[in-house]
């Protein structure tokens, strides 16, 4: 595996939480690139290099932050494709949602996603779960794009 670093795609169609997602993930000292991704097709679009990231070259680590509740194609949607097909089931999948509902838990595990965390709705909890996030993300070791089958 390479030590190049992790880029992380972030698939959130609340700008908002997109904006404090990422500001918390620097504020936790992590510097990666972080891609947004407004909903589950983009996201798709960018992993698969299509649509509007058609130049994109593969490059290094990836890793999905991702969203339930999109527009387009859903968050369930997107984590069922990606671990369906042999080109893309390695990217670790870390749902990052307000759904706290039990059986989405369930399904989005049963689908394959490397870990499922809720966006808490207080604001300060909330920050204190993204840079819980933010330090894991500092230490944790992914497959590279470009590596895969």
């Amino acid at each position: 595996m390479t030590d190049r670093e992790l880029t992380i795609l972030l698939a959130e169609d609340d700008e908002g939480h997109a904006y404090l997602v990422q500001e918390n993930l620097r504020d936790a000292g992590l510097a990666n690139q972080v891609f947004h991704a407004r909903d589950g097709q983009e996201a798709l679009d960018f992993i698969h290099c299509q649509g509007a990231h058609t130049g994109r070259v593969p490059n290094g680590p990836l890793l999905l932050l991702l969203d339930i509740n999109m527009p387009r194609v859903d968050g369930v949607e997107v984590l069922r494709r990606l671990k369906a097909d042999p080109k893309t089931d390695e990217i670790p999948v870390i749902v990052l949602t307000t759904t706290d509902d039990p059986r989405e838990v369930k399904r989005c595990y049963e689908l394959g996603c490397s870990s499922y965390v809720t966006k808490p709705v207080d604001y300060d909890k909330f920050v204190e779960a993204i840079r819980r996030l933010g330090l894991f993300l500092s230490i944790v070791k992914v497959p590279s794009e470009d590596e895969r089958k």
